[in-house]
C-alpha cells in the first residue's frame, strides 16, 4: 500500500507539473503596423478576473517563445507569477513591444501614446478571452506604465482597475506617479508599499499625496507593509522595495481587493 502512495503521489505530482507548464502560454498580439506585443499569459482554469503585470526597471523582459526570460526574472512582479494563478487570477506578464527589443526598451517610453496602444490592445485581447475586469499591477518603474495608462486609456481599452506598487514618487529625470494628472483615473486603484522601502524614488512618505491626487477613483486604498528581508541594493527586487520574503502575503492582499471572496 505504502508502495502505491506513494507512485500515486509521484504521478500527482508530475500531472501537476506538466498542467502548470501547459498553462504557461506566449502570445504575440497585433498591435500597431508591423508592431506585436508579447505576453507570458498563465492561467488557472476559471480565473476570477485578470492582472496585467508590468516590471520595473527598462521592462525588456525579452521572454522567448517558449516563455523563458532574458532578464527580470527575479523582478516582484514576475517571478511571483504562479502566486497570482494560485489565488484564482490569470496573469498577463507583458514585455516591452516588438519594436524596444533593444535598450533601452520601455525605458523612456513608458508614457507615450504607442504604449498606450499595445497595452490598450493587450486589455481588449485579455477581456475577450478571459470574459473577466482586467487590472493593470505595476512595480516600481513599472508604475510609471501603470499611472499613465490609466489616466490615457478609454472605452474598451481601458482597465477595470490598477494596483501600483512601489511607487515611483518622485523622479529627477522624468513624471513621477505623483506629478501625473491622477484625477483622470476614473477606476479602483490599490497603492501597496513597504514602509522601509530604502529606494529614494519611492519614500514611504511620498505615497499619501498619490491616494490624495485620485479624487475621480470611486475607490482607493493603501496598503503597507513592514516584513521581510532586505538584500542587496535597495531599489532592487530582493530589497525591501521588492517585498522579498513576503511575496504570498502581498499577493494575496492585493489579490482579495481585486477580487473579494
Amino acid at each position: 500500500m505504502r508502495s502505491l502512495c506513494s507512485t500515486v503521489l509521484v504521478w500527482a505530482c508530475a500531472a501537476l507539473s506538466a498542467w502548470a507548464q501547459a498553462s504557461a502560454q506566449v502570445v504575440d498580439l497585433p498591435t500597431r503596423p508591423g508592431v506585436s506585443q508579447r505576453l507570458l499569459v498563465l492561467a488557472p482554469e476559471s480565473p476570477k478576473a485578470v492582472v496585467v503585470n508590468f516590471a520595473g526597471g527598462h521592462g525588456g523582459l525579452q521572454i522567448s517563445p517558449t516563455g523563458t526570460l532574458g532578464w527580470g526574472e527575479g523582478n516582484f512582479v514576475v517571478r511571483t507569477r504562479k502566486l497570482w494563478v494560485e489565488q484564482g487570477l490569470a496573469v498577463l506578464v507583458i514585455d516591452a513591444p516588438s519594436d524596444r527589443q533593444v535598450p533601452p526598451y520601455l525605458a523612456g517610453n513608458r508614457q507615450t501614446p504607442e504604449h498606450a496602444a499595445d497595452v490598450g490592445a493587450a486589455v481588449v485581447w485579455a477581456r475577450e478571452r478571459f470574459r473577466q475586469p482586467v487590472w493593470l499591477v505595476g512595480t516600481s518603474r513599472g508604475t510609471q506604465s501603470v499611472a499613465y495608462l490609466a489616466t490615457e486609456l478609454q472605452g474598451a481599452q481601458a482597465p477595470d482597475g490598477i494596483v501600483l506598487t512601489s511607487s515611483i514618487a518622485t523622479d529627477p529625470k522624468g513624471r513621477s506617479v505623483n506629478a501625473m494628472p491622477l484625477e483622470r483615473v476614473r477606476v479602483p486603484v490599490l497603492v501597496v508599499h513597504h514602509e522601509k522601502d530604502g529606494c529614494s524614488l519611492c519614500a514611504f512618505s511620498d505615497v499619501p499625496p498619490i491616494l490624495d491626487k485620485l479624487t475621480q477613483s470611486p475607490r482607493k486604498e493603501l496598503i503597507s507593509f513592514t516584513g521581510g528581508v532586505s538584500r542587496g541594493d535597495p531599489c532592487e527586487a530582493m530589497a525591501f522595495h521588492g517585498y522579498n520574503g513576503i511575496e504570498a502575503e502581498v499577493v494575496a492582499r492585493i489579490a482579495a481587493w481585486i477580487a473579494p471572496r
